[in-house]
């Protein structure tokens, strides 16, 4: 298996630490609004990432932090005259369920960063210990220049950054040693929450945040730790930095970055008027249509979101549904229980599917490849089974597309909701209007079904519903 690791920019072979375990961490959002679909993509790339690895035997410790104190939420709570406590706390119970919509796994833990505090302090403790940190007026601050391989991430050069690249320059005060010395500890201002510490009563900043929570749940060293491109430089860097300054250790082997979400060829951003939540999308789709169209390109490819896009996916994810739902009806209602032999010729072909799947994962996680193969399966399956086929070919047929779809976090196995009386009989009236000839009654009843949200779908093999 190959993936693309940012440290080296080029594709290397996945070796784990531990054998038959991976330990990943994935910087998760700030919960002071609905998430927007920007921070959807890494969601799901690195769930699919997470599942992929499960389906090859894995034993996966995921850990994906909620970033739950920062100016932003500060801020939204000042606006609405709460606590930063009830901002964090509602906006990560809305998170959930946006994540639950679009299948996320639950993380093994989603730590929260001021559950954390007291371990952040330590590290800090540590850093400056090392000679790696220093203090003023109750500010803590990284010294960058103590640490040689500063930039090693995001393969930029210190003196370019010192001398010309000034936007690229953490923020901060005039009392730094150096520009790119960036704050791992700040004192409260007032209405703000703190905790207290040997320097000043105040909070962490946001970069020492991830490496405490990250060493703490996975320990010192980890295989992959991930996130969006905009985390590279300086997040990313910084906490390089800090983990193996404090650590003695190399942090993270693999280091996975998915690229921009763009909305109509342009970034998103509030001042567009383009910028989107995952919440509102699920106004006008299931979140496994947006879900589909994240992964229909590669993670590495900057990706556009666009209505006539969103269409696509929703067609084509409603081909595999269909699919899955026809090789259910069929199984239902076959005659013969055990596969012919014919039947087992025609199934040993699918392993050229499952192979073209795994070869496509395996090649940095290039789930559009892999959705293709999905495809591939559907076609033989939609060409290769009819009223004959027995129950047995048809179920592992339908268990396979099962089993594909799931790693891509996909849900094509839609539980049937048992049907009220009153529905059913609308069902057998219409059937029966039909041997009559009373076709205005027919369309009357699939009309009053469809209010109630049921779709008929007439086959040669009977009728078929779904929920709509």
């Amino acid at each position: 298996m190959k993936l693309y690791n940012t440290l080296s920019k080029q594709k290397e072979e996945f070796t784990p630490l531990e054998e038959g375990k991976v330990k990943m961490y994935v910087c998760g959002p700030t919960v002071y609004n609905f998430i927007h679909i920007g921070n959807a993509r890494p969601m799901i790339v690195f769930d699919t990432v997470r599942r992929y690895f499960e389906y090859k035997g894995y034993d996966v410790n995921y850990v994906s932090n909620f970033t739950d104190v920062d100016d932003k939420i500060i801020k939204k709570a000042n606006e609405e005259g709460v606590s930063s406590d009830e901002i964090s706390k509602r906006y990560i119970a809305e998170c959930k369920k946006d994540m639950d919509g679009m299948n996320i796994e639950p993380a093994t833990k989603n730590p929260l960063a001021t559950e954390e505090i007291s371990g952040m302090i330590e590290m800090i403790q540590t850093l400056i210990d090392k000679g790696y940190a220093y203090e003023k007026n109750g500010t803590v601050y990284y010294s960058t220049r103590k640490f040689k391989d500063y930039g090693k991430l995001s393969h930029k050069n210190l003196d370019d950054l010192r001398s010309g690249e000034r936007s690229l320059l953490v923020s901060g005060e005039d009392e730094k040693e150096d520009p790119l010395d960036f704050v791992l500890w700040k004192p409260k201002k007032e209405g703000e929450p703190f905790w207290k510490a040997p320097w000043s009563e105040g909070r962490p900043g946001w970069h020492i945040e991830c490496s405490e929570m990250s060493k703490k749940y996975l320990g010192e060293q980890i295989d992959i730790h991930a996130g969006g491109e905009d985390l590279v430089f300086p997040h990313h860097e910084n906490e390089i930095a800090q983990s193996e300054a404090a650590n003695g250790k190399k942090f993270a082997k693999y280091w996975m970055h998915n690229a921009f979400l763009n909305i109509d060829n342009r970034k998103m951003s509030k001042s567009l008027g383009n910028f989107r939540t995952v919440r509102e999308i699920s106004e006008q789709y299931d979140l496994q249509v947006l879900r589909f169209f994240m992964l229909s390109a590669h993670y590495r490819s900057p990706l556009n979101f666009s209505a006539d896009l969103m269409e696509a996916s929703k067609n084509g994810l409603e081909r595999i549904v269909n699919a899955a739902d026809n090789l259910k009806f069929l199984k239902k209602n076959a005659a013969n229980e055990k596969m012919t032999e014919e039947e087992n010729k025609l199934f040993t072909q699918t392993d050229a599917f499952v192979a073209d799947f795994e070869r496509a994962m395996e090649d940095d996680f290039n789930t559009a490849d892999a959705i293709a193969a999905v495809f591939d399966l559907v076609k033989f399956a939609n060409s290769n089974t009819d009223s004959e086929s027995s129950a047995e070919y048809l179920g592992k047929l339908f268990d396979l597309l099962v089993k594909l779809t799931d790693v891509l976090g996909l849900l094509v196995d839609k539980k049937e909701d048992i049907l009220d009386e009153d529905i059913e009989k609308l069902i057998e009236e219409r059937q029966a209007a039909r041997k009559a000839k009373d076709f205005a009654r027919a369309d009357a009843i699939r009309d009053e079904l469809l209010e109630k949200g049921i779709v008929l779908k007439d086959t040669r093999e009977g009728v078929q519903w779904k929920r709509a």
